[in-house]
């Protein structure tokens, strides 16, 4: 969709980006986890620089203080080569000035650590106004069970060999936010601001329960 959309406050977005020329954004689990850390520390009216906390542990990362954020969270997903978030925006221009800190922040850590120069992310952010209920409830679960594609590749086309396998995947991924609505006990949980988003997303057994639903669907007919 255009970059052209119209943000406002309290309104719910679902916005992705991909490695440029679809190459892979992540390459590591550190990759993984400097971009979660990153979801936390970018999401700040204030400026924390990262390097700053260079030796201190991840639990500490996800511990700093900050002050007004400049997006609620509601979910999002780590791809080998993309990302997807599901947010609403609460300061005006916040969400485009998250995604800024965001995009700058990673862009800088992998170059410096891949020895690498120029654009990481394929162009400027792309974004969805999620305007219905309906809508939003489907990108909540399309983001949580995307990473059934790096295992069933054929599952957007019902071509799902495998529930078991792909159940039990989803429940060990670690770099989504699925898990944390399934009530495991994460530090990355802090990247979340569940209260802001409609309570159906509010129930671990309901969440699992749907999730499954979608998974069932996609099997092969």
């Amino acid at each position: 969709m255009s970059r052209n959309l119209a943000i406002s406050i309290d309104e719910f977005y679902h916005v992705y980006n991909r490695g440029n020329d679809k190459r892979e954004i992540f390459l590591d689990e550190k990759d993984y986890l400097r971009f979660q850390t990153l979801l936390y520390i970018s999401n700040n009216i204030e400026t924390i620089h990262i390097s700053n906390f260079q030796d201190a542990p991840l639990e500490k990362l996800f511990s700093i203080p900050r002050e007004d954020m400049l997006v609620s969270i509601g979910a999002y997903c780590l791809m080998p080569n993309h990302f997807h978030l599901l947010v609403k925006e609460k300061i005006e221009g916040g969400l485009s000035l998250f995604m800024q800190k965001l995009s700058t922040a990673y862009t800088m850590y992998f170059n410096k650590k891949y020895s690498r120069t120029g654009s990481l992310f394929g162009g400027k952010f792309k974004i969805k106004h999620l305007d219905s209920d309906k809508y939003l409830k489907y990108q909540f679960y399309y983001i949580h069970l995307n990473p059934t594609s790096i295992i069933e590749p054929g599952w957007k086309d019902r071509k799902l060999i495998n529930i078991k396998k792909t159940k039990d995947f989803l429940k060990t991924y670690k770099y989504s936010s699925y898990n944390d609505y399934l009530n495991r006990e994460r530090i990355e949980k802090v990247i979340l601001d569940k209260g802001s988003f409609p309570d159906y997303f509010s129930t671990p057994i309901e969440i699992s329960a749907m999730a499954d639903e979608w998974l069932e669907y996609s099997l092969s007919e």
